[in-house]
Order: structure tokens, then sequence, then C-alpha cells
């Protein structure tokens, strides 16, 4: 955006029309007397002569309003945003028991739904560290907080049955998700574990774990998944082939409500997949990755761009004045 920065100055063009009237109205020059110039009468003016005059007041006119706008600063503004992100350090715990093969989130069972809703929480978020601990009876760290969203995903998809021995651990995974937060220097740390089960295995109960979260400063999101009642299960069997057994919901509300607000979280229900993705996503709204924006203006001067030209047509008209176009007495 081109600006100037006294504009005042401007005003000053309107004496360059003055300037050029006295400059170009008629006058009497000085002459020489001579006894008789009926000789000279026939002569012509030469080129030269014609335009010594307009040549010169318009060297000098130009130089005037070079000048002029020169003094006005011209200056062309720019500018320029710096954006400065706090990100999130998330770790997603995630419930990879025999009861997460339960297919009340049709058509595909617990764990499967669970997979792609995070994915598409994974592929959402901007700025953020993410990691993800699975948990069993045992608790380990599928992918370490991350940046590299790619290979998080890829570590996602890898995620089955069988990887631990069967048994809700819930205790273990929140206590591995803290471990991994514990030297986090983001401001703000979280994790959002999701689980059908009660816990039945691990040395650390999940109320415990908790707890050294919120010493930590680390909140915790839990997700209750399933149907209440009785569901489905797959169970392959070696002679029999693919058989369905009915099993009782063992989800303790009751402890994840508590765990939740014990840091600072919430609880969630999640009974088909279509509410899962919305739980995900109202805690994406939660945990916003604050933006800082600073503006600047940058001004590029261009008044050097114009003295420079205003010199040159004072120089020339100086230098044509004294040798073509000069005038002897």
């Amino acid at each position: 955006m081109l600006q100037f920065a006294s504009p005042y100055f401007l005003w000053m063009l309107l004496i360059v029309p003055v300037v050029g009237f006295f400059l170009f109205r008629k006058r009497r020059e000085a002459a020489i007397r001579f006894s008789d110039i009926t000789l000279l009468r026939g002569l012509k003016r030469s080129t030269r002569a014609r335009n010594r005059k307009v040549v010169l007041n318009v060297l000098r006119l130009g130089a005037l309003t070079l000048l002029i706008l020169a003094m006005a600063r011209p200056q062309a503004s720019k500018r320029i945003t710096e954006v400065n992100s706090e990100g999130i350090d998330i770790m997603l715990a995630l419930d990879i028991s025999g009861s997460m093969r339960a297919e009340d989130f049709k058509p595909q069972n617990r764990l499967v739904a669970a997979k792609e809703v995070i994915e598409n929480f994974v592929s959402g978020r901007k700025n953020d560290r993410i990691g993800l601990v699975v948990f069993a009876k045992q608790a380990f760290t599928q992918c370490p907080l991350t940046l590299d969203y790619s290979v998080l995903i890829n570590f996602l998809h890898d995620v089955d049955f069988g990887m631990v021995e069967d048994g809700t651990a819930i205790g273990m995974g929140i206590a591995n998700a803290v471990n991994r937060l514990r030297n986090s220097k983001a401001k703000s740390r979280i994790i959002i574990l999701l689980t059908d089960g009660n816990n039945n295995s691990g040395e650390i109960d999940p109320l415990t774990a908790a707890e050294i979260a919120k010493t930590l400063g680390i909140r915790i999101y839990t997700i209750g998944a399933g149907k209440p009642g009785k569901a489905l299960i797959p169970i392959d069997d070696p002679i029999f082939g693919r058989r369905y057994q009915q099993i009782e919901s063992q989800l303790n509300e009751e402890e994840l409500t508590k765990v939740a607000k014990l840091t600072g979280g919430e609880y969630f229900r999640a009974k088909s997949e279509g509410m899962l993705k919305k739980i995900y996503d109202q805690i994406s709204d939660l945990e916003k990755t604050k933006f800082k924006v600073k503006e600047y203006l940058q001004f590029s001067q261009f008044f050097p761009f114009l003295l420079w030209p205003a010199g040159l047509l004072l120089g020339l008209e100086v230098i044509l004045r004294e040798t073509v176009f000069r005038r002897l007495p």
C-alpha cells in the first residue's frame, strides 16, 4: 500500500503551475543595438533557439515536482503477521481387551470403530504432539508423543487383539500415559482414555493413577464404550468355526467419572460409533491449540528514488544551459 509520511508537503505542488507561468510567459530580453539590421530580417531562428526556453523550463519544473514529492516521503507499507502456537500434548489410552470384540457398534466391533474415530481425531489436530498407549492385562506405549501423525496412524493400524494377555488394566494404562507426559513442557497435557470394562488387572488402580496425574497437572478425559446390557462377541472355534456368545457389560462408569473429575476432565458414554465420533469432536473443541498472532507494519521508503532523478534533471539543465543552449550576451 503506497502512502506519504508527510502528505502536507503535497500542497506545495500547487506552486508548480505558478512557477511554470512565470517561466513560460513572454518577457523582453536583453538586446544589443545595431545601426542597421535590414540584412538580418530574413533570417529564421534555429531549432535550438526556438526550443531552448521550453527544454530548460521543462527540466526545471520536473526537478521541482520530484523534489516536492520526495519531501512528502512516499513509502509502501507491508503487513507482517507472526503466529506463535502453544501446542497440546495428548496421550491416547486405548483398551484392547477381549471384550472390545463386541459387535454392538455395527457393522464392526468396538476396537475397529474406536481406531477409525481416533484416526479422524488425530488427522484433525495441528501443532499438537500425540502418543498412543494400549492396554489389556498390561499396558505399553504403542507410539510415543510425536508431531508425525502419519507414523502415529500407522502404529494405530497395527493395534489388534492378542498384543497383550487378556484383561483390563485401566490403572496401568493411565499410569503409562502419565509417565509419557511427565516431562512434557507443554502448557496443556491431557489423556483420553477409552475402555469398555472394569479394572481387573495391574498393580495400580485407576484412582491412584488419577491422583498422580492430578499432582502433575494432567487432565484425563474418560470414555466408556458399548451399549448397556448384553452384547454379542464372536468366538473363533478351531473345530466348529465362528460362533457368537453374549457378554454382559462390565463398564464401571462410576469409577471412570471419578477419574475424570479428579483431574478436571469429563466422562463420556459412547453407545455407538456416531456417538463416539461426537465425543472425540467435543474433546477436540474443549482442548483447542492456542495461537498468538502479532502484526507488524514494515515500511519501504521511496523518496531516494525521487531525489536522484531530480538531481539528474537539475544537472542536465545546467549542462544544456552552458553548452547546447548557451546564449551569447
